[in-house]
């Protein structure tokens, strides 16, 4: 079954065709990050003017290079799926209109996807040439903890089969995306923080050598018990990034400011300790999380996912907890259209004429 995924849920318009849930057969992904830089961060009302840009062109790129795919069945499309939440509301509805205008002119089913829960998928994703034995199915790797790490969202789920979910721990605040972009904000860096902060803090790392670094004491966000933020979810699984922000913010001032650091070359240990901080918070929890459960498999999702110092903690984590960490490819972590499309072959809870009639939900969260 060929499945073409739409996903326009912040800035990044993109478009796939995927068969049978894991073999990616095409990935177009068309990035605004240069018009949201001046801005340092997303504007939705940008965003969206670029989606309706752009929608047309990726769509035709997208089931162009998948009929090129050595698959006889290639160039034919079963059904359509598209991101409607959570994301940023202008955004949603572009990819969302595009798609049911598609579906009905196709005359294929069209399935509604919540993109987080498609972040989830992507250590499934392949492509025919790139990987020596066949995809991974996600079927056979549960119960699994996952974990959604991403511009906008930090939540443990446990999920003892494939499609149910239920939320352990999550951000009571900004998720470490967001983090790591307004401490590159606060320092200078420029937008996206996120690729910077890493290599920046990659970089002081091994100019450290076999030298122990000497960093700085951030807080790695314990949020207290009975907070009312919690929900009911148990506080030694949930993080706070607020009081770290205020931390950076702090030592910032007190030391003249992001200027001073830079010409006292400061900010790359400012920068590694700051990180250092975020990836012991979600290691932490992680850790927490696993040894709540048995668990075949950790399932990890979301742009964060590309910080080599995480990934490297989640591996060093899993091996000691004696569980396998699925991961995807760094080509398949950002937003893209792959996982929409995968996602549906599996989850069809919002199809049809349902999905026809289904507005943007831009909170969406985990459904049953």
């Amino acid at each position: 079954m060929n499945i073409l995924g739409i996903e326009t849920s912040c800035d990044e318009t993109a478009a796939a065709v995927v068969k049978d849930g894991r073999t990616v057969l095409s990935n177009v992904v068309y990035t605004q990050i240069p018009l949201h830089v001046p801005y340092g961060g997303v504007v939705p009302e940008i965003a969206s003017r670029a989606h309706i840009e752009k929608i047309s062109e990726v769509v035709r790129t997208a089931l162009a290079e998948a009929a090129k795919a050595p698959d006889p069945d290639a160039g034919r499309i079963d059904a359509v799926a598209v991101t409607y939440g959570p994301g940023l509301s202008p955004a949603l509805v572009v990819g969302l209109n595009a798609a049911k205008g598609l579906a009905k002119s196709l005359g294929v089913p069209l399935f509604g996807i919540n993109h987080i829960e498609a972040h989830l998928h992507t250590p499934f994703l392949a492509e025919p040439d790139a990987a020596a034995e066949s995809p991974l199915d996600p079927l056979k790797c549960m119960p699994a903890l996952g974990l959604a790490i991403s511009g906008g969202h930090t939540t443990w789920v446990e999920m003892p089969r494939y499609g149910v979910y239920e939320v352990v721990g999550q951000t009571l605040d900004d998720a470490a995306g967001e983090a790591f972009d307004k401490a590159a904000k606060l320092l200078g860096l420029g937008y996206p923080g996120g690729p910077k902060v890493d290599r920046i803090a990659r970089e002081y790392f091994e100019s450290c050598g076999a030298s122990r670094p000497d960093l700085i004491p951030f807080p790695k966000g314990r949020p207290r018990e009975g907070v009312t933020a919690l929900a009911g979810l148990p506080a030694e699984c949930c993080v706070s990034f607020s009081g770290l922000k205020t931390a950076l913010l702090r030592y910032v001032q007190q030391n003249g400011g992001a200027e001073a650091l830079a010409a006292a070359g400061e900010i790359p240990r400012v920068v590694a300790s700051y990180q250092e901080a975020i990836v012991g918070a979600v290691v932490d929890r992680t850790r927490t999380a696993l040894r709540r459960g048995s668990f075949k498999a950790m399932i990890v999702g979301g742009g964060v996912s590309l910080n080599s110092r995480l990934r490297t903690a989640l591996d060093e984590t899993c091996r000691r907890e004696k569980i396998q960490l699925l991961m995807a490819r760094p080509k398949f972590c950002g937003d893209n259209g792959a996982m929409i499309a995968a996602l549906a072959y599996y989850r069809r809870n919002k199809a049809g004429a349902e999905a026809m009639r289904l507005d943007v939900a831009p909170s969406l969260d985990f459904e049953p």
